[in-house]
């Protein structure tokens, strides 16, 4: 979905295919951040919608539940969470017989099982869940990808081919625009204004409107997220990023810290990637040390007060959590597993990551089917690729054999290639669905 400044104009998502598969479900379930789009995708299929953000709705839908899935199908009740009976609600209407997908539930917030929080039963059965990340590459730019994800789970050999348009200039700036549709129109000092805004909301309302939980402490927790942003695409400790968050009113409590990353998850900010756990494979000594991701790489760069022109000249990042290499290549990583994450969700499959627990052997990407067939995939911040870029990779299928169905480094390069070792070379801008 793009949208202009009117934000009228709507372009078509990955989900929406997904969506239009599960149209014969008789609930469904779009839950992501705020700002994804959620509400637009789903109002194209709906006749009847309840705004749960609005006072007199949330008020008549608490009051009685069953008054507001009155109407004609679908009906979208938009951020459900709100008044979360609903939840129960919808789904004692499943059990009763509605006919085919009669409703669309958004929401922007995942309720949990803590006793001062909103619960809901778990649906199973009866409300499907649709995860709706921000835009995607491919998303936002007019654009014709040559290598689907799709096709290389393919048992023939897929053709590697196509040249790209987008250099490295390029990538960093939609790592700085952002994929939330009413925030990459703005650009400059609007486009950084707005995205502090959404990280403020974050902090100053969503904690309390979504969650029912107040933030004693708004500076500690902007620090902490500052600290979380900076680990991005590592598996930087939890303890790591708390001493990071320290300043001179000492560090956050363990349980405060704790208390931050689950509140986040649930409101689907943070967006960290497992480590993989292969079944029918000798793999062992693998770390289960989830990789860091906030939902948009956008919001890392906003909250460590970076800019585009910063980023291409090697600076910022790591003051907080020392690395290798430059900032630019974890912010590149983060968005290419964005993309990857949303192109893998359409095909049922997903997505990890791999590091062995000496460090000897990491993969940044480790996409697997529901058959267990796996294609992987390393990022590099190049536009060129030698033996030792991989050399993880090959390890790989020195491991699992067959299993592996394609090897792919995607680049921030003009050329898809299939190298005389079999490994494909892509460039990011090339790579969809």
């Amino acid at each position: 979905m793009v949208y202009g400044k009117d934000m009228k104009t709507y372009r078509s998502r990955v989900i929406d295919s997904e969506l239009d598969e599960l149209a014969e479900l008789p609930a469904l379930a779009i839950e992501g951040p705020k700002g994804t789009g959620k509400t637009e995708t789903a109002r194209r299929r709906a006749v009847t919608l309840v705004r749960l953000d609005e006072p007199e709705q949330q008020e008549i839908a608490a009051a009685d539940p069953k008054r507001v899935l009155v109407g004609d199908g679908p009906v979208l009740l938009d951020e459900w969470q709100r008044v979360p009976s609903l939840w129960d609600t919808v789904r004692r209407a499943v059990d009763d017989g509605v006919p085919p997908g009669p409703f669309l539930l958004t929401g922007s917030a995942a309720p949990g099982d803590d006793s001062d929080g909103p619960q809901r039963h778990s649906g199973a059965a009866r409300i499907d869940i649709v995860r709706m990340r921000p835009m995607t590459l491919i998303e936002r730019v007019d654009m014709s990808p040559t290598v689907s994800l799709r096709d290389l789970f393919d048992e023939s050999e897929t053709m590697i081919a196509g040249e790209a348009t987008f250099c490295l200039e390029d990538y960093t700036e939609e790592i700085t625009r952002s994929g939330f549709p009413g925030i990459r129109v703005y650009e400059g000092r609007a486009l950084r204004a707005r995205l502090d805004g959404y990280v403020s909301r974050i902090i100053d309302r969503d904690f309390e409107d979504e969650l029912g939980k107040t933030v004693r402490r708004p500076e500690a927790l902007r620090r902490w997220m500052a600290a979380y942003a900076a680990a991005t695409a590592t598996t930087t400790t939890l303890e790591k990023i708390r001493d990071a968050a320290t300043s001179g009113q000492g560090t956050p409590a363990k349980t405060t810290v704790l208390s931050y990353r689950d509140a986040l998850t649930r409101l689907f900010i943070l967006d960290p990637v497992e480590g993989w756990t292969p079944s029918n494979s000798h793999l062992k000594r693998l770390t289960q040390t989830p990789k860091h991701h906030l939902t948009d790489p956008a919001l890392a760069v906003s909250l460590l007060g970076l800019t585009k022109e910063k980023l291409l000249k090697g600076r910022g990042g790591t003051e907080l959590i020392p690395r290798d290499g430059v900032f630019l290549g974890d912010l590149f990583e983060s968005l290419v597993t964005q993309a990857v994450r949303v192109f893998a969700q359409s095909i049922e499959a997903r997505v990890f990551h791999m590091r062995t627990r000496n460090g000897e052997h990491e993969i940044d990407l480790i996409v697997e089917d529901a058959s267990g067939e796996v294609v992987a995939f390393e990022v590099k911040l190049s536009g060129t690729v030698d033996n030792r870029d991989c050399r993880h990779l090959n390890w790989l299928h020195s491991q699992i054999g067959d299993r592996l169905k394609e090897r792919v480094v995607v680049t921030t390069g003009s050329r898809a290639y299939r190298r005389p070792d079999g490994i494909c070379v892509v460039p990011f801008a090339l790579l969809g669905p």
